[in-house]
């Protein structure tokens, strides 16, 4: 994009006419050797065609598409002529902002000075300008516009009184970013102000980075001690910012129009924000020029609508809620409408549409250019995306297509597209029929038959699942249909006439709304969790069942699978996971893992226009997927598939021996777990030890902090199948997106950079302390080793030992060492301060990785991005194992980088100590460890260390 600098402007230029002023603009780029001198004659074609005169006395004069071939560099020359030139079309000119572009990057700067056409003064200013800076300045100064959109919006909240409207009304504007913790604070304090029409108005300018405005409604307009609401409009205001918006809701007052927007959708709030009446006629239309609404084209539409005998108002559909005229060639430019947007004219009287559909037309043929039309074709190859209709191009066979590798393995076999079911239900009691038929008695007992079903069916689920994450979730699942608040509300719906259906769905949208308006991305996750539960009591209702599956082997691509999907699974046809959605953190993710399944997840929406049946190459570790491969590809596949089946069955068979490397350098191999339950199943595997257990289970499993016995029957149960092996136990790690129901915190603009770790333990030591003496009563002579979580620095490390030093005084467990996890850079960079005092370090990568690039490891579309193999995450490492070996203390890596194929000969290299992985990778992990020798591991590292980015750390390993 060209944009403007200092040394591009001159100042205090005189010319004789404008055409004496354009040969001056082509000599100044002739002389900055932006162009030849031939291009001064395609800036004479060029305004010969259409004046370049943009308003507020400046001109953009540019070449011609055939002029192109002149310009050396693209570049910008911006003159200043103080006294003005008197332009061809009747204007007055005092900047010249004069383009050389080799393509049609001068729509750019276009773009970037529409905002300067209606600002008062600015000619003036310019002409009086005596320093680059000054007239940059002017040309720069974007205006600050008030924010309201469909984003902005929070309508059908349930809400039992305005202050419960107005915090709505603030989440929501904080949750799009427009205002901070103290917006919403303010918003708190104070009490909405009457407006009249049963709307009410909170505001404050705390806290505010974008000006914005919010409309929360209530899901039914009702009666509060001071009069009707409809709903409250929240105002985050900044200077003058928000002056039109307040303007245009006065309008909308006056003209009586308060009422109704308590039950208007999203568009209509908005039309009625933007001056639309009910009584104007509207048209909409797409707009096909190739880049969008420049000069050109918004001239032709200026023409077209003051032609018509009435005036006419336009806005953008995907921008703000404000109608310029149509026949204001400064304000149609300034919409910035692009093509595939939409354009919404509106006018009012005799004639309107016919008016409306000639501007609609116009507009549809091009305004003067030739134009391609959209494709309008629907269907799974289709996705919805900000009011536009986004076409999905099919997945090009034979060749890999990226996504987030999840869960380790290599998988072949056709595949089978799983899209939900459609649920049909008449919304009224009255007009079901049959069996399902009757009143609100009826209906009652069939929602409490069908819960009940949905209940035995979870349970069955979980004993299926026999423990573990898929086990937690579900019953996080059962609990939620035991929710006494959701059955009432159902029951509400039913008592108003609704069908069990309807009544249900409305309960369970209305909860999971709640919690995403207001909440973080825990209860956001939660809210999926609600629908899916939902989902399964109104299918039982509806008598809607999933699609089934093939009966021979398949890989499953949906959109996202729960944890209830997961628990249905046949592992003996699944041969993979493919999904449009999730991270390597997902829900999904965490459960193919679990499952040993392997797969790929946030893959887009592509992967949806697969037909079932077409032949893919999943490959779990390298994260992509290759539909309809080649002959010669599906053959090397099937060699690497044979090969990995035949060093599974090896490893399985070889897993209770020490890995050793082939120069006899030994690397601990233990398991990650996060249920004592598995302690014998990890030894099972050829876990020499738990190096990760995470105890924050026996917290979550309570409605109370759990009491020392509780514990201690816990932690025993771990260390005595581990008959003697070492267990790592992480201290309680909560806080961020683990929080507890009776260990309340407040709320945090960002929680995973708050209250969270050992830094949460330490605001209430009495639980720390009730857990060490748990896990060292447990433990005994036995060896025990503990870490502390998301340790900053040694004072926090000192503050919790001297906890511990206490209780073990007093226990006096006889084999423990003590340990932090580096799990934040700061803690990695201060490794050589913290092992002087340490036993042990372990290395979370995947909150390492985390916090060193700033990508949320959730994220869905950053996740990918987010490889423990970058080259700071593994400096970061190397400064941990240096400074730790340099004071003879171990360090281990218990993050989800320890069973990448890729990374454990690095992390062998870099002289890691201990490897903690799932279950199921234990036995891989160490089959692996015994095919390196040290000084090619060494290798491996080194070559990883000199690249500069993840993507090509991974292409350097493949190399060696």
């Amino acid at each position: 994009m060209l944009t403007l600098q200092t040394d591009d402007v001159v100042l205090g230029c005189r010319a004789a006419d404008w055409r004496d002023a354009l040969d001056q603009a082509a000599r100044s780029l002739v002389e900055a050797g932006r162009a030849t001198p031939e291009y001064r004659d395609g800036l004479h074609e060029r305004e010969a065609q259409s004046s370049t005169y943009l308003g507020n006395a400046i001109a953009i004069p540019h070449g011609t598409p055939a002029s192109r071939d002149q310009v050396l560099t693209t570049g910008v020359r911006v003159l200043q002529f103080p006294d003005g030139v008197a332009w061809h079309d009747g204007n007055r000119v005092h900047v010249l902002v004069t383009i050389a572009a080799q393509s049609d990057e001068h729509l750019d700067i276009l773009r970037a000075l529409t905002h300067v056409l209606d600002r008062d003064g600015v000619a003036g200013r310019l002409a009086s300008a005596t320093s680059r800076e000054a007239v940059l300045a002017e040309l720069s100064r974007a205006p600050v516009s008030a924010r309201v959109d469909a984003d902005t919006l929070c309508l059908n909240f349930p809400a039992r009184d305005r202050f419960e409207l107005a915090l709505a009304g603030a989440a929501r504007l904080r949750q799009v970013g427009c205002v901070d913790g103290d917006f919403v604070a303010a918003v708190v304090a104070q009490e909405p102000v009457a407006l009249g029409q049963g709307l009410w108005l909170a505001s404050s300018d705390r806290g505010v980075s974008t000006p914005a405005l919010s409309l929360a409604t209530p899901e039914q307009a009702f009666s509060g001690p001071l009069g009707p609401v409809n709903g409250v409009f929240c105002l985050a205001g900044q200077g003058d910012a928000h002056r039109g918006l307040l303007e245009r809701l006065a309008e909308l007052l006056d003209a009586g129009g308060g009422e109704a927007l308590a039950d208007a959708d999203a568009a209509t709030v908005l039309a009625r924000l933007a001056g639309e009446t009910a009584s104007a006629e509207t048209a909409r239309v797409r707009v096909l020029n190739a880049h969008g609404l420049h000069a050109r084209p918004a001239k032709q539409l200026v023409q077209v609508a003051r032609a018509q005998a009435l005036p006419i108002k336009v806005r953008l559909l995907e921008g703000a809620a404000e109608s310029v005229s149509a026949a204001s060639l400064t304000k149609v430019i300034g919409l910035g409408a692009r093509r595939g947007q939409t354009l919404v004219f509106s006018a009012e009287g005799a004639g309107a549409a016919e008016a409306l559909a000639e501007v609609a037309a116009a507009v549809r043929d091009g305004l003067g250019e030739k134009v391609e039309p959209f494709e309008e074709r629907r269907g799974v190859d289709d996705v919805e995306q900000a009011g536009a209709t986004v076409e999905l191009e099919p997945l090009p066979a034979d060749t890999p297509h990226p996504a987030v590798a999840a869960s380790p393995g290599l998988a072949i076999a056709p595949a089978f597209v799983m899209r939900l079911p459609r649920f049909d239900y008449p919304e009224r009691a009255r007009d079901l029929q049959g069996e399902r038929a009757g009143d609100a008695t009826t209906q009652r007992g069939r929602l409490e038959r069908a819960m009940h079903e949905a209940i035995e069916q979870l349970e069955a689920l979980i004993r299926q699942a026999k423990g573990g994450e898929v086990a937690e979730i579900l019953s996080m699942h059962e609990e939620m249909l035991d929710d006494p608040e959701l059955r009432e509300a159902a029951h509400e719906g039913i008592a108003d006439g609704l069908s069990a259906e309807a009544a249900w769905w409305q309960a369970v949208d209305t909860a999971a709304r709640a919690q995403e308006v207001l909440a973080d991305r825990l209860l956001a996750e939660r809210a999926a969790d609600l629908r899916d539960v939902g989902r399964r009591v109104l299918g039982i209702l509806c008598g809607a069942e999933m699609p089934t599956p093939p009966d021979a082997p398949y890989i499953l691509v949906t959109e996202d699978v729960g944890p209830s999907d997961v628990a249905r699974l046949d592992t003996g046809k699944v041969r993979g996971l493919l999904t449009v959605r999730g991270g390597a953190t997902s829900h999904s993710a965490i459960l193919a893992r679990a499952l040993g399944i392997p797969a790929v997840v946030g893959a887009g929406e592509r992967v949806m226009t697969l037909a079932d049946g077409t032949e893919l190459i999943l490959d779990g570790e390298r994260g992509r997927v290759i539909p309809a491969p080649s002959n010669e590809r599906r053959d090397r596949a099937e060699l690497r598939l044979k090969e990995r089946e035949i060093r599974e069955r090896e490893a399985h068979a070889q897993r209770f021996e020490s890995a050793l490397t082939r120069d006899g350098h030994r690397v601990e191999v233990a398991a990650n777990l996060g249920n004592t339950a598995h302690a014998g199943d990890a030894v099972e595997h050829g876990a020499e030890g738990v190096g990760l257990l995470r105890t924050e289970f026996v917290f979550m499993a309570h409605a109370e902090a759990p009491d020392l016995e509780t514990q201690i029957g816990e932690y025993r149960q771990a260390i005595e199948a581990l008959d003697g092996r070492p267990l790592v136990a992480r201290t309680l790690d909560v806080g961020g997106d683990k929080p507890l129901p009776y260990w309340p915190l407040p709320q945090e603009d960002n929680p995973f950079l708050g209250l969270r770790g050992i830094r949460l333990a330490l605001t209430r030591p009495e639980i720390l302390e009730t857990q060490l003496r748990a896990l060292l009563t447990a433990a005994g002579d036995r060896p025990l080793r503990i870490m502390f979580p998301m340790v900053k620095d040694i004072a926090e490390f000192r503050a919790a030992r001297a906890i511990f030093e206490r209780v073990q005084a007093e226990v006096g467990a006889s084999d423990v060492q003590l340990g932090v996890m580096i799990e934040i850079p700061s803690c990695a960079l201060l490794a050589p301060s913290l092992a002087e005092e340490v036993d042990f370090f372990s290395i979370g990568t995947n909150d390492l990785t985390q916090y060193t690039l700033a990508i949320d490891r959730g994220h869905a579309e950053l996740s990918a991005q987010s490889d423990g193999l970058h080259p700071a995450v593994l400096r970061l490492i190397q400064m941990t194992v240096d400074a730790a070996h340099a004071k003879g203390k171990w360090v281990g890596v218990c993050g989800e980088l320890g069973s990448d194929a890729q990374a454990i000969p690095v992390l062998l290299g870099l002289g890691v100590d201990e490897l903690s992985v799932s279950i199921r990778q234990v036995p891989m992990v160490k089959a692996r460890l015994r095919e390196l020798s040290l000084d090619e591991a060494r290798r491996h590292a080194e070559a990883a260390l000199a690249q500069s980015t993840a993507e090509a750390v991974r292409e350097a390993l493949e190399a060696l």
